[in-house]
């Protein structure tokens, strides 16, 4: 291939996800080490750098879910509070972005500003914001004035606590002189000073969690980057894998983010869109089959066989085998049965789908939700991993991905060893940062 087919080719970009939010996770497996040490946080994040990704992104979890009245014992163990680890890992980190999911429904926006400001120095331009909402009662408890939201308010919310960061951001001139801000919206009035001075890539990276028509029309409006809902509402909750994951939907959704941007004055290269997806390689295409099949066997314990079906039929069913058939009765859905786990779709829907898969295939149900529970998104050999990425990317579904590894601190390894160089090979990846900052990794113009 010649130098200048290579060049003329659209370049992928990739993000790193710590997992350990939900079921993705194989915690079986031995080389599942702590989601809390800073030593796992550290691993994957210098493994991603040395993949020369964007940015490695945490999530964020503001109460442990509770099922059954009990803290849900299959969930990850516990949280830390997402920027100050990325300000631990800005010191043993040189190019990487930094993203941290912060919700807009349970902060305010001078000291959240201040402290995504303050990441952006420390790292030398490479922060970002996951922006995320919330409107449970559940969650709120946690917090002094409740945090109650309501459901219609949470994006407006945050599309005032964005413009209000930015506000703030921009209140410091590029040559340093300090200037009083003031904001009176519907959601905040604030007025002073600010105490950071203008960050070295303008202001952190704006990203948006979501796809639902709000979503879309936040992230067209805010955002820099658009990180898609995972799953679609059938189990496993929180599956990282999103609901455009062929190529075709990935386009169409592609498509209608893209085109909501000219409304706000933007451009399609002012939005990147960054599904979040799984990775499972094999030698052939015939081991790496067998291996993810491994994998959803062991992300669809038992345990969480019953769990999924307790939650879609909102009842007791600890008396049920899991390797025994679906009950024959329809949901009653109980929105206290678990707490702090946001359910899509129709309930009843959900079940028939199940039993119909059941009865069709004569599948147990664990084995139906093994079956229902979909696929890694890419599966195959690192060759046509490589081309399969290329392929999205060059047919617009998407600018890059997400990638979300089942195993920490280590699951990025086989990819970074194996299918970054094929990517670097066909032109389609980078081969060095040509930058110091997030903005210059993802192409975006300092604001």
């Amino acid at each position: 291939m010649s130098a200048g087919a290579r060049n003329s080719r659209k370049e992928i970009h990739l993000a790193a996800h710590f997992p350990g939010v939900n079921s993705t996770t194989v915690w079986a497996d031995p080389r599942s080490k702590s989601q809390i040490a800073f030593s796992s946080f550290e691993r994957l994040a210098r493994t991603a750098e040395r993949g020369l990704f964007d940015f490695f992104f945490l999530a964020e979890g503001l109460r442990l879910r509770e099922h059954k009245g009990r803290i849900h014992d299959l969930d990850v163990v516990g949280r830390p509070e997402s920027l100050t680890v990325l300000n631990a890992l800005a010191a043993v980190t040189e190019r990487i972005g930094l993203a941290a999911t912060v919700n807009a429904t349970f902060n305010e926006p001078y000291e959240l500003a201040r402290r995504l400001a303050t990441l952006d120095h420390l790292s030398g331009g490479r922060a970002a914001w996951n922006v995320v909402t919330s409107s449970d009662a559940f969650t709120g408890e946690n917090f002094r004035r409740g945090g109650y939201l309501d459901r219609a308010d949470r994006y407006p919310r945050a599309a005032e606590f964005v413009d209000v960061a930015r506000e703030l951001w921009d209140s410091w001139t590029p040559d340093g002189l300090s200037r009083p801000f003031a904001h009176k919206g519907r959601h905040f009035d604030v007025a002073g000073e600010f105490t950071v001075p203008r960050s070295p890539q303008g202001h952190p990276v704006v990203i948006q969690a979501g796809d639902s028509g709000e979503g879309r029309e936040f992230a067209a409006r805010s955002a820099d980057v658009l990180f898609p809902c995972w799953g679609s509402g059938g189990y496993p909750p929180g599956r990282h894998s999103t609901r455009h994951g062929t190529l075709e939907d990935g386009r169409t959704f592609y498509a209608d983010v893209k085109g909501r941007l000219a409304r706000y004055g933007r451009s399609a290269d002012d939005l990147k869109i960054m599904p979040g997806v799984t990775v499972v390689l094999g030698d052939t295409a015939a081991e790496a089959q067998e291996r993810a099949a491994g994998i959803r066997r062991q992300q669809v314990s038992p345990q969480n066989a019953i769990l999924a079906v307790e939650q879609i039929w909102g009842t007791d069913l600890s008396s049920y085998d899991p390797d025994g058939p679906f009950p024959d009765f329809d949901p009653e859905p109980d929105p206290s049965l678990t707490q702090g786990r946001t359910r899509r779709g129709d309930s009843v829907a959900t079940a028939e789908k199940w039993r119909a898969l059941s009865r069709q295939k004569g599948l147990s149900i664990r084995q139906t939700l093994i079956e229902a529970s979909g696929r890694q998104s890419f599966i195959g050999t690192p060759e046509a991993v490589a081309a399969e990425l290329e392929t999205f990317v060059r047919q617009e579904a998407a600018d890059g991905f997400v990638l979300v590894p089942h195993l920490t601190p280590g699951g990025l390894d086989e990819f970074v060893d194996r299918v970054v160089p094929l990517l670097q090979e066909r032109g389609a990846f980078r081969t060095e940062y040509r930058g110091a900052t997030l903005r210059s990794h993802l192409g975006l113009a300092e604001p």
